[in-house]
């Protein structure tokens, strides 16, 4: 008996943890029949109409911290963070108002924003030329709204998805594709591919229920059966898709050991390569 078969007999039928059969990815169960690209793509549509109040996810809000400002691109736009001495979120645009310098290489002093080339000092206010961006932390992400690029009627607050209550770890990541957010959107409505693309995180993939073409707001998400890998180790859940505005997918843990969990993918577009090619920021 092999040393995964004696661990697989010792743990409790209970267990959250399952020890998982090895399996070669060639001899996997191909999905392309069960991947239906009419609900992929009706599901996508319904997300891109979804408001979004111009808000874009810029970073992670340990990101941003009052002894240095970050900087980071937006759609183009370049843009500088910071903090106040009340640990008030701050951003604007990265070039100063004077001549051009670079601000995301000035330093804070005091709360406020020094220009690295003559000393020009930003509070986060309407100063010298220079326009604050509205900005919001929700503890976990910050977020800008840039109405220029966006188009849309600018909301006072993102469309920030229902997270789990009480104590809590969050983790944020940043991953860079060379591709738009729909693309990313439409990707994370897909979740046939899961298991079969993805082989090294999730086992056991099954679709429980897709959103009809014609869905509502109301039934508008995907139900999977997965099985999270952590090499020959896996813990089963059940997972919900959703899409509450048109850069953002929610995966939520309904049911299963993690159950309450989420985890958010938010598609934001930096500008175009040095190719000239899209690129985007997955966190």
């Amino acid at each position: 008996m092999s040393l995964w078969s004696r661990l697989a007999d010792r743990i409790p039928k209970d267990s959250p943890v399952q020890v998982l059969p090895q399996l070669d990815w060639a001899t996997q169960k191909p999905t392309y029949r069960d991947a239906q690209p009419a609900i992929i793509d009706a599901a996508l549509r319904r997300a891109l109409r979804r408001p979004s109040g111009n808000w874009y996810v810029f970073g992670a809000s340990t990101d941003v911290r009052a002894d240095r400002p970050f900087g980071t691109k937006v759609a183009g736009t370049e843009i500088v963070a910071w903090r106040d001495r009340q640990q008030v979120l701050r951003a604007g645009p990265a070039t100063c108002p004077h001549l051009g310098a670079d601000l995301t290489t000035g330093k804070i002093e005091c709360g406020g924003l020094i220009c690295p080339w003559h000393g020009l000092r930003l509070d986060g206010g309407r100063e010298f030329g220079w326009k604050p961006l509205p900005a919001h932390d929700d503890g976990v992400l910050v977020w800008v709204r840039l109405d220029r690029i966006g188009g849309e009627e600018p909301t006072d607050a993102p469309v920030i998805p229902v997270r789990p209550t009480g104590p809590k770890l969050a983790a944020v990541t940043r991953l860079e594709g060379v591709c738009e957010p729909r693309d990313v959107i439409s990707n994370r409505l897909d979740p046939w591919h899961g298991a079969w693309f993805h082989p090294y995180s999730f086992a056991q993939l099954e679709v429980l229920s897709a959103p009809p073409v014609d869905a509502d707001d109301a039934a508008d998400a995907f139900a999977v059966a997965v099985t999270f890998r952590m090499g020959r180790l896996g813990m089963p859940v059940v997972a919900e898709f959703t899409a509450p505005e048109p850069r953002t997918i929610v995966m939520r843990i309904v049911d299963g050991d993690a159950a309450g969990s989420v985890v958010e993918t938010h598609a934001t577009p930096i500008g175009p390569g040095p190719d000239g090619k899209a690129r985007t920021a997955v966190i």
